[in-house]
């Protein structure tokens, strides 16, 4: 007799005489109960509503279940909460959790208007993948990918959100440029192979100032690593200034931004740049002495030993005049580390080893802030056929960014979470099992009792209150 079996049925090891027996049965269960705390920022900065305008929708109206912002809000949501694939959605389309997060009031989608949807609020992986391969140029008269974005409205939004997080207009802010691999593993379009990454990949540049994140623009990789950045800090320093014309700006870079177009546009728009220089033969005999007293240094302690000088430098070409060059001749046991940075600040705003071990070394934080967003938040899921899609789908991971990094600025100070990277943040405060009991007036969460961080969770739910709501200036 064939034995009967329920597929949906996991079996595990006993305990004791006990058999154990796990079923996806549960209900309306989600193991995303802490998604709450995303939705209490976003309503208090109204990210998912203004990202909707960066959109323009060609659908009918009559025939519409799932409108932008809600297609918009299931993306980023599914990405803060980690899901990076739109697979995932085939199965999270029925998740009453996540229509409530994106604004659904049908949270159980019984109003689904065929009999096939029903049960099911949101919408699947086919129509999110039809809003990110829809073409701006044929949207209006194309038949399925009617939803056009904006991508110079979404670059405002991002500058916008980063003005208003300030309360008053900073007396000096810094922006941090770096570039990064996006390995690949397709054929898709802008795809090369790069020398030093060893790879097919995309070179995308961004933006930061501190954690807050201004620009990510995909870039394919067969060019220089500061390509397109004067363009950027053009219309991002022209927006910054309109807002607070009296904030000091510096730019900071490595030595692949250390360009002289880049430092002459910095010169003639009264922006300051501390940048990396690339060592030559020249420049280490200049500090020659300082490498030798640093030698000495060493060889006397035993210890790490590092002198500076402070010097002006020409390049014998491609520079078009004398700029202040700061030295660092180190000693380590490996031996001799020269290093070089270029800046137009004066001496008297910073000494030679306060510009390089504070101002300049700062900038290895924003390193961390792009490997949250790549490995944290899925920006490296750039797996469409063209470099618009996959620059839409790097937008949604830098909104997603946003959002968590919202979190992080108005809900997790006083905690001590405070300085917790996106990843943390999921498995801590999102990923909490809760069941979900829906009745006409309410939806009520029951969380775990044994949840290990209730006092902070409680703690966050407070300081998020104590903010405005978001209101549309219209």
């Amino acid at each position: 007799m064939r034995t009967e079996c329920n597929p949906n049925q996991l079996e595990f090891h006993a305990l004791g005489r006990r058999s154990v027996v796990g079923r996806f049965d549960g209900g309306r269960i989600t193991s995303d109960g802490g998604g709450l705390l995303l939705r209490e920022v976003d309503a208090r900065i109204g990210l998912m509503e203004r990202l909707t305008q960066c959109f323009d929708d060609h659908r009918r109206p009559e025939l519409i279940e799932h409108s932008v912002r809600t297609l918009l809000a299931q993306r980023i949501y599914g990405l803060a909460l980690g899901y990076e694939d739109l697979n995932d959605h085939d199965v999270l389309r029925a998740d009453s959790l996540l229509a409530m997060l994106v604004g659904k009031q049908d949270l159980t989608g019984q109003q689904r208007l065929r009999d096939r949807d029903k049960g099911c609020p949101l919408a699947g992986s086919s129509t999110l993948n039809r809003l990110e391969l829809s073409e701006p140029a044929r949207a209006a008269g194309n038949r399925y990918k009617r939803i056009a974005a904006d991508p110079q409205a979404m670059d405002k939004l991002l500058v916008d959100l980063f003005i208003e997080s300030h309360k008053k207009a900073p007396r000096e802010i810094w922006l941090d440029l770096d570039a990064t691999d996006d390995p690949l593993h397709g054929h898709q379009e802008g795809r090369f192979f790069h020398g030093y990454y060893k790879c097919y990949c995309y070179l995308p540049l961004y933006i930061f100032s501190g954690e807050q994140l201004l620009c990510a623009r995909l870039r394919a990789s067969n060019q220089d690593a500061s390509a397109g950045s004067v363009e950027e800090l053009q219309w991002i320093v022209a927006q910054i200034r309109a807002h607070w014309p009296k904030t000091r700006i510096i730019i900071r870079g490595d030595s692949g931004f250390c360009r002289e177009s880049i430092m002459r546009w910095c010169e003639t728009h009264d922006v300051s740049y501390v940048l990396g220089l690339a060592r030559n033969a020249r420049l280490v005999r200049a500090i020659g002495g300082q490498l030798q007293e640093a030698h000495d240094k060493y060889r006397r302690s035993g210890n790490p030993a590092r002198c500076f000088r402070d010097f002006h430098y020409r390049t014998r070409k491609s520079w078009s005049c004398s700029r202040r060059v700061i030295g660092k001749a180190e000693h380590l046991a490996k031996g001799s580390n020269p290093r070089f940075v270029v800046t137009n600040l004066p001496p008297h705003r910073a000494g030679a080893k306060r510009l390089y071990e504070k101002l300049y070394c700062a900038r290895g934080d924003m390193e961390n802030r792009i490997k949250e967003q790549q490995l944290d938040l899925f920006a490296d899921r750039t797996s469409t056929g063209t470099m618009r899609a996959n620059q839409l789908r790097l937008y949604f991971a830098s909104f997603a960014y946003v959002l968590m990094q919202g979190l992080r600025r108005l809900g997790l100070q006083r905690t001590n979470l405070a300085r917790a990277q996106s990843g943390t943040i999921r498995l801590k405060l999102l990923k909490i099992g809760a069941r979900l009991k829906i009745t006409v007036r309410k939806v009520w969460l029951s969380f775990s009792e044994t949840y290990p961080y209730q006092s902070e969770f409680a703690q966050i739910c407070r300081n998020l209150s104590c903010y405005p709501l978001w209101a549309s200036p219209g």
